[in-house]
């Protein structure tokens, strides 16, 4: 199993919800008032049998006009077309933005000849609109245009490859487990979305039940620890790929 940290950099994010960058080298904090700083890390995994993009990302553009997230998987050493499975840990817009591109004045799928596995019930939530976290047009534009499995509860996609549904940061959020010639990996998402979660306990307004996210991160770090599963932190600053051990009621995140 190979990881590769498709990091799309820093952002603020203020009560618009609209994601703006930021360069902590040249732009200062106190002009982004009220405001959270987030980093948006999707990832690639290549297994034995298929390339695997977790989440998507914001679908930001660069000055030529193509997606991040796919110069990024060319710097990899890959096509865009040659990823088989996106898998989605839920649909918020940081992490869907990517799942479609703009071309000729409308929106595509950026993953046209991936399969893409979500949960059915966070997909219905993104198509109905009723939450400005969800950007109901591009799921709309998804719609009849991929290959869509949408699975429902826990279970296994196909063998090495199984979803959780967790429920803690949004109400339909899944959480993935991987495994390949030995190798596993675990991507929380936003329920394990950074390394400093598991050192430090705390409930965040921005979970859809707090105190249920607090809890699964808990769970899911000393599972890592106990099995040996490598974590990938999708808003980690800088280690995006750690192993965690547990002792004496305390996380250590190191790098992988």
């Amino acid at each position: 199993m190979k990881i590769f940290t498709l990091g799309e950099g820093s952002y603020s994010v203020d009560a618009t919800k609209k994601f703006i960058p930021f360069n902590p080298e040249t732009d200062s904090a106190k002009d982004r008032p009220a405001s959270l700083f987030i980093h948006v890390n999707p990832f690639l995994v290549q297994t034995d049998t298929d390339l695997i993009l977790l989440d998507t990302g914001l679908g930001y553009k660069d000055t030529r006009d193509e997606l991040f997230i796919h110069q990024h998987i060319r710097n990899a050493g890959f096509d865009p077309d040659e990823v088989s499975l996106v898998i989605m840990s839920h649909l918020h817009f940081d992490h869907s933005g990517g799942l479609v591109v703009e071309r000729g004045g409308k929106l595509v799928p950026s993953f046209p000849k991936a399969h893409h596995v979500i949960q059915k019930q966070e997909w219905e939530k993104g198509l109905s609109g009723s939450s400005s976290s969800y950007h109901k047009e591009i799921f709309e534009a998804l719609q009849g245009n991929i290959e869509l499995t949408l699975v429902e509860g826990s279970g296994e996609f196909k063998p090495g490859i199984r979803y959780e549904h967790s429920g803690g940061h949004a109400p339909f959020h899944m959480v993935i487990w991987i495994e390949s010639e030995g190798d596993k990996c675990f991507f929380g998402g936003d329920e394990l979305p950074e390394p400093e979660q598991l050192i430090r306990k705390f409930i965040a307004k921005y979970d859809y039940d707090g105190r249920k996210a607090m809890q699964l991160r808990e769970e899911y770090g000393k599972i890592a620890a106990a099995e040996g599963w490598t974590c990938l932190f999708y808003h980690a600053k800088s280690l995006c790929v750690g192993k965690v051990t547990y002792s004496d009621d305390h996380f250590i995140v190191t790098p992988a």
